[in-house]
């Protein structure tokens, strides 16, 4: 008879690429691990590793069980799930968010999720979005609110939201009250998101196609540092303005009107490696989902009245 707890050594192991690992995720040691496969192997008669100093790889019959081994998994995580009341969710979930998210709708799901499951522990990361996908791909997160979607096997994304980028500036940077060009406004550096990021990249290659051979651009991760770097003066910035209305109210900061290119929406999905403990990533981002929704319907509301 084959041991279920086997079978899903089989797959951690296969999925993390090393016995070590899958001693980690499945909380026990190595050589219980390798305990486990040679015996799933033993009683299925086959090999479904090779096995060298750099640690193990599936076999040709590894690579074909391990569709199997899934569906599995799946089935008994099916059952559990049907037999308890899904109010019953516990255990950690570690959720990669970029900061975007932080300075909109993150509060209100939090809020949401601690009134829905209370037995669910939170383990929160704020990173670029470039961080945060190599996170959940070296599965150090579960679930990812970013830039996306992530484009890799097994990822599966749900949209979230969309924001419009834009150009901000201090009022009494020196730029003038009509639409100003590039050139103008490359005399002071350009603060954006960090540079390993898509906006970072869209700017530096708009202003390289205006004829700006080196652009002077400040990339930073934190919106906060940001935010403060364009208050103080230092120059404009290309950044979603959903979160600035209390600065752009005040008059603290502006909406500059640049003759340039079109600036591209920021899309933000939830994205997640499916499989068999992925249920909770997967609640999670329908309850994000639906948060953002509201959340962007509200705003629109508030903006309509004002």
């Amino acid at each position: 008879m084959i041991d279920l707890r086997n079978i899903e050594t089989f797959f951690w192991a296969a999925a993390l690429g090393s016995l070590r690992a899958a001693s980690e995720k499945l909380g026990t040691t190595q050589p219980a691990v390798s305990q486990r496969i040679a015996s799933l192997e033993t009683a299925l008669g086959v090999r479904l590793f090779e096995r060298d100093a750099r640690g193990v790889k599936l076999t040709a019959k590894g690579h074909e069980l391990l569709a199997h081994a899934e569906r599995m998994i799946e089935a008994r995580r099916d059952m559990i799930r049907a037999a308890r009341d899904q109010s019953t969710m516990a255990g950690t979930l570690r959720i990669g968010v970029a900061e975007t998210i932080v300075q909109t709708w993150l509060p209100a799901l939090i809020e949401q999720i601690h009134t829905a499951y209370p037995a669910l522990v939170l383990e929160i990361e704020v990173d670029s979005t470039h961080v945060l996908q190599s996170h959940l791909m070296g599965r150090q997160i579960d679930l990812a609110f970013l830039m996306g979607p992530v484009l890799e096997a097994r990822v599966e994304n749900l949209p979230l939201c969309t924001y419009p980028l834009a150009w901000v500036a201090k009022p009494g940077l020196a730029l003038g009250p009509g639409p100003v060009s590039l050139d103008e406004v490359a005399m002071l550096p350009i603060i954006t998101y960090a540079s390993s990021s898509s906006p970072y990249r869209m700017v530096r290659d708009m202003l390289m196609r205006a004829g700006i051979s080196t652009p002077r651009m400040y990339g930073s991760a934190s919106l906060s540092m940001v935010v403060r770097m364009v208050l103080d003066g230092i120059g404009p910035a290309v950044i979603t303005p959903v979160f600035l209305g209390k600065e752009l109210e005040r008059g603290d900061l502006r909406l500059l009107d640049v003759v340039s290119d079109p600036l591209p929406d920021l899309n933000f999905t939830a994205s997640w490696i499916d499989g068999p403990d992925s249920y909770p990533s997967r609640i999670i981002a329908r309850m994000a989902q639906q948060v953002a929704r509201d959340e962007t319907a509200r705003g629109e509301q508030e903006r309509e009245e004002v």
